[in-house]
């Protein structure tokens, strides 16, 4: 599938000057991958970020552009992963980008990208990943997890979130147009901002994953054992399943634990590389998703190699599997993160594993392919930069295609 985009012109006909502003750049993730499609479809965008550490390929997106960073690089530790220990300090950052000369900001915004200063005649759209959950909803979890919730740093913490959230407030009346990357995020940003938004879904790279029809006799799980993505419930839930097989790809704090008390039906594998993940995904019986994410793009991927997935019944991914009892299905949900919901819905799946055809849940992750993305989000941007008063016709020629 090929995607038209028309240039966008100023009233005078000239190109508009466009920014892409993004967080930070130190890996390649679902964020990322966005920037990479927005800058794919505006190339001439100059493209500003509070650190940019990404080291390797995963920079080949950039193509060479010089990056303009912030102060916060700059600082001890700026280039290390633990520039994010300067959180306080990434609203005063980002607003100390000069964007006064561009036509159009786009931000690509999971904490405060989005809080870039714009004028009354520049035209800011932000795609939103999320509203910041830790300062928001998952504050008190986050607290906890931190050990921040009790004494005098605890009570430094809730006051600099408290002052994070009245920035974050105040900044979301400097976006024009907010896009979201799902319905969920939709809604979030309705009860943060109280502002309506467009969904693009994010960009999935479907065609890494190849169709597998003929599966193993084993489960897939890929995740970090951090509390909330709920990882070690799943091997706790095949515990009590000892003739059932689980593979288990991932690391974290959780993983010692999880290792410790896991029987001879499970297999936990430290994070391999793309090709031991791709043929894990496609020779699976069932993908197991546990935690509630804003859009999670492991369980498309999974589809992507005709695996059907069992998934916790809320956020992102019930916009992107089709259930039991819909035509077609792609999978099913259980609706309490306990090991005791996933064991009846490994159960669930068995008795009706003639309801899913791997080439069911290969066509339903095609809809989320990145020219579907491209194509959404440019008619977006192209339809309120017309509003704004420019044009999406090009001065010579056709419309490129991307």
């Amino acid at each position: 599938m090929s995607v038209e985009i028309p240039d966008l012109l100023r009233a005078d006909g000239t190109p508009a000057r466009i920014a892409l502003v993004h967080e930070w750049f130190d890996h390649f993730y679902g964020s990322e991958r966005v920037a990479a499609e927005i800058l794919a479809c505006y190339p001439t965008a100059d493209v500003f970020t509070l650190v940019d550490i990404m080291k390797g390929d995963s920079r080949r997106f950039l193509d060479g552009k010089q990056i303009n960073t912030s102060f916060i690089q700059r600082l001890p530790f700026g280039k290390s992963p633990r520039f994010r220990h300067y959180l306080p300090l990434f609203p005063l950052a980002i607003e100390q980008f000069d964007l006064s000369h561009y036509d159009l900001v786009l931000s690509s915004s999971h904490a405060v990208a989005k809080g870039v200063l714009t004028g009354p005649d520049q035209l800011h759209i932000a795609y939103v990943h999320t509203p910041m959950r830790y300062a928001w909803e998952l504050q008190h979890e986050y607290l906890r997890q931190s050990g921040l919730n009790r004494g005098l740093k605890g009570m430094l913490t809730r006051y600099l979130l408290h002052r994070l959230r009245l920035w974050d407030s105040r900044t979301a009346h400097g976006v024009d147009q907010f896009i979201a990357n799902s319905a969920y995020v939709a809604r979030r940003i309705q009860k943060t901002y109280r502002r309506e938004s467009d969904v693009v879904h994010p960009p999935v790279d479907v065609d890494r994953f190849g169709l597998e029809e003929t599966k193993d006799d084993h489960y897939l799980a890929a995740s970090r054992f951090v509390p909330y993505k709920h990882t070690e419930t799943i091997v706790d839930a095949f515990i009590g399943m000892p003739d059932k097989r689980l593979t288990v790809i991932g690391d974290g704090p959780g993983q010692p634990a999880a290792a410790a008390k896991a029987g001879g039906n499970i297999t936990l594998l430290p994070p391999q590389p793309f090709e031991v993940l791709e043929r894990e995904m496609r020779r699976a019986k069932a993908f197991i998703f546990a935690p509630e994410e804003d859009f999670g793009i492991t369980p498309v991927e999974a589809q992507a190699a005709g695996t059907p997935v069992i998934a916790f019944g809320a956020g992102g991914v019930l916009e992107t599997v089709r259930p039991l009892g819909q035509p077609r299905p792609t999978g099913l949900f259980f609706h309490a993160q306990t090991p005791e919901a996933i064991r009846h819905a490994v159960q669930k799946f068995e008795d009706n594993i003639d309801c899913f055809a791997a080439q069911d849940c290969r066509e339903n992750a095609l809809r989320f392919a990145a020219p579907h993305f491209r194509h959404r989000y440019t008619q977006i941007i192209s339809e309120a930069w017309q509003n704004h008063g420019g044009s999406v016709e090009r001065a010579m020629g056709e419309p490129r295609v991307a």
